[in-house]
């Protein structure tokens, strides 16, 4: 949780675990929107400011993990290429999208209540 000047603000990250941990934050689920919206996993990444190695292997470990793949990608080269989420892909942004929003108005008061009691910035350590 970071202190905004809006109030607290929820980020969640979720170990799933199976036979390999994964873990699901903010920055996989904003990547799996980006992709959807834009088709690209390279565009995705650009946009966020992230490395497409760095995409990319997000992606793979996402792959990985779930039963289903999260995002078919084709290469590029003259025929394009692309990435699109896949039902699965869509699925796990859902939850984790419903999750984000269950604890940010179930938790609003208890998130209030750890805002302040923060150490107001710029006061030192």
């Amino acid at each position: 949780m970071s202190q905004t000047e809006g109030g607290p603000r929820l980020r969640i990250k979720l170990r799933l675990e199976y036979d390999s941990p994964l873990i699901l934050g903010p920055g996989k689920a904003e990547l799996l929107s980006r992709i959807d919206r834009l088709g690209s996993i390279s565009a995705a990444a650009r946009e966020m400011g992230m490395s497409y190695k760095r995409a990319w292997t997000l992606v793979e470990e996402m792959n990985i993990a779930f039963a289903e793949p999260v995002i078919d990608s084709a290469r590029g080269g003259a025929g394009g290429g692309g990435a699109r989420v896949t039902e699965t892909g869509r699925q796990v942004l859902h939850h984790y999208r419903t999750l984000e929003k269950l604890l940010r108005e179930a938790g609003a008061e208890d998130l209030q209540a750890l805002n302040a009691l923060l150490r107001p910035e710029g006061s030192g350590s």
